[in-house]
């Protein structure tokens, strides 16, 4: 399962060890916040998978993990089975966006809109206001 955390500046993609060998991808992806342009919710995320893993990790139904390019585009996916996730658009940067499976998508969602700290914290804990979000808040 993929850890997204959340600070002031970047969304950090956290990566397994597993999971990087899979997606050949040497290490999590750190997303400064302003690269994201549009974060959208999706029950199925084979339906946002375009081009061919390169390099990447894929089958059907089951596992797509690493770098997605098509036509002068590259994504980075990590899907598993047939489970809810998300779709991060960015402006600039390696990505054009972000494809994830993960049950925490609407967490994501709603920590995006919060003010954070330096401190990365995991987008649950921030989006059940499980933490502190602005210094002097209490939960």
């Amino acid at each position: 399962m993929v850890t997204l955390l959340l600070d002031s500046a970047r969304l950090e993609v956290s990566l397994t060890r597993v999971e990087r060998a899979i997606s050949f991808h040497p290490q999590s992806l750190k997303i400064p916040r302003e690269q994201i342009h549009k974060v959208q919710l999706t029950d199925d995320p084979w339906t946002w998978l375009r081009g061919v893993a390169s390099p990447g990790t894929f089958i059907p139904g089951v596992i797509a993990m690493g770098t997605w390019k098509a036509s002068g585009a590259s994504d980075f996916v990590l899907v598993r089975r047939r489970r809810p996730g998300v779709v991060i658009d960015l402006r600039g940067g390696e990505y054009e966006r972000i494809v994830l499976t993960t049950r925490h998508g609407l967490a994501l969602v709603q920590a995006l809109h919060l003010e954070t700290d330096e401190n990365p914290t995991d987008v649950v804990s921030l989006a059940t206001g499980a933490i502190q979000t602005q210094p002097g808040d209490a939960t």
